[in-house]
């Protein structure tokens, strides 16, 4: 598949070349501009974006690491497919298991700064709306993982937190609904959870959470479907 030229938000400056080089290419295979499964020539990136292919190759290896791309030998670089539905299924699963726990464990605990930190993610929300589609895409993911990574570090077990890290849980679901996901309908299901756990009730924090990976699920299969 022939890769379209970078549009002109796309363009690569020079001060933060590697990150901006990987957040381009994340980019385009977060909105489909690369599909899955497409192959990743690295000339021909290099010569799209006007950079080295050592840049190119570094965020490849990042995107790897993330699972948004695999490298099979002699053939290189290809997108990974989305995530099928067992799939999904297993890494909700996973969640269920262990983000109701967390949230219930933030409100226990009621840290000095949970309120402040919980207020001004949401309110940093706010502002996903009014940017440009690509815009709030990139928002919209950025929030999500920050305010699901909050309630796990205000539980204070780092074993949880840094397991649920590495399934890239955001990357991979907003891969599948980019287009159609419910931002208004998951940052009230975020405001509930951010209430609980300020209030201090353990059992409603529980439930918040699970009530939104819940709800979530259904929206993430239906637009699978």
């Amino acid at each position: 598949m022939i890769q379209r030229q970078p549009s002109a938000a796309e363009k690569i400056t020079r001060r933060n070349l590697g990150n901006d080089v990987y957040e381009t290419v994340r980019s385009r295979i977060m909105n489909h501009a690369i599909a899955p499964g497409d192959r990743l020539n690295i000339d021909r990136l290099s010569r799209a974006l006007n950079v080295s292919q050592t840049p190119i190759r570094q965020a490849l290896a990042r995107l790897e690491s993330e699972g948004l791309v695999e490298k099979q030998p002699l053939i290189g670089y290809s997108a990974t497919p989305v995530l099928t539905r067992a799939e999904l299924e297993d890494l909700y699963g996973f969640r269920l298991l262990n983000e109701p726990w967390a949230a219930g464990r933030a409100a226990a605990l009621q840290g000095a700064n949970a309120q402040d930190a919980l207020t001004a993610e949401l309110a940093s929300a706010r502002d996903v709306g009014s940017a440009t589609p690509d815009g709030s895409l990139k928002s919209a993911i950025a929030h999500d993982a920050r305010f699901h990574e909050l309630i796990l570090s205000l539980a204070g077990n780092e074993i949880v937190r840094s397991a649920l890290e590495r399934t890239h849980s955001h990357l991979h679901l907003f891969r599948l609904y980019s287009r159609d996901h419910a931002v208004d309908t998951t940052i009230e299901e975020h405001e509930g959870i951010a209430s609980a756990v300020v209030s201090g009730s353990e059992r409603a924090a529980l439930e918040a959470m699970r009530a939104h990976l819940e709800s979530s699920r259904t929206r993430t299969i239906q637009a699978l479907r």
